[in-house]
């Protein structure tokens, strides 16, 4: 307990980066999965604007990417993120890896999610005339509203999880400090002090999105 009270500030610090590269890695892998999972669900056999070179590139990408396991992934783009970030290791490169790992799995939950929109329904905005991107819009996107809100939340917990494997290639966060401070010196208090705030984060990032999408279903 003793050495716990000792690493209370690095504790915190290390939670705030734990928060910082989560988020950053929502907003860029939020924006570029959602990119890439609307051109999955346009460009299919019998989308809204069908295009098979597209898609048969866009799936070769997601499925290329997709399966690499993270950890490995995380020293493979550490070159991809010095030339965009300017650095390799860190808090921000792992954030940078993080989002762009997390991509090709949203863009798979955005197609998918997407894809179980009622075909009725698209139908109906077709034949009042609605073209394809204000089908996409006003139609698609907000009836899968709420799912897509759960897959989202889903995300954010795997990315939470991601941060703390970013922590054993000097990305910073939870899982560093676990790993330094707990693991390595013999301190299971210290290591199970993040353990549980990991948890805690993870919990109310749960109950955040679920309580959201229930809120969005029942309108």
């Amino acid at each position: 307990m003793e050495r716990l009270n000792e690493l209370w500030p690095e504790f915190w610090a290390a939670a705030l980066e734990t928060l910082y590269m989560t988020s950053f890695a929502l907003v860029l892998g939020g924006v570029l999965g959602l990119a890439i999972g609307i051109i999955l669900y346009v460009t299919r056999p019998g989308g809204l604007a069908q295009n098979k070179p597209v898609s048969l590139f866009a799936n070769l990408v997601v499925n290329f990417f997709r399966p690499i396991p993270f950890i490995i992934f995380l020293v493979v783009a550490q070159p991809l993120a010095r030339a965009v970030v300017g650095v390799g290791i860190g808090t921000t490169a792992g954030a940078f890896i993080i989002g762009l790992a997390a991509a090709f799995a949203i863009g798979r939950i955005v197609e998918q999610h997407l894809i179980s929109v009622s075909p009725g329904v698209i139908e109906a905005a077709r034949a009042m005339g609605a073209g394809p991107w204000r089908i996409l819009f006003t139609v698609a996107i907000p009836e899968s509203l709420g799912p897509l809100i759960l897959g989202y939340t889903f995300i954010v917990v795997a990315l939470i999880d991601m941060t703390a494997m970013a922590g054993l290639v000097g990305g910073g966060g939870l899982g560093a400090f676990a790993q330094i401070y707990g693991f390595r010196q013999f301190e299971p208090l210290v290591m199970w002090a993040a353990i549980v705030l990991i948890v805690v984060f993870v919990h109310l990032v749960q109950m955040l999105g679920t309580r959201l999408a229930r809120k969005v279903m029942r309108r």
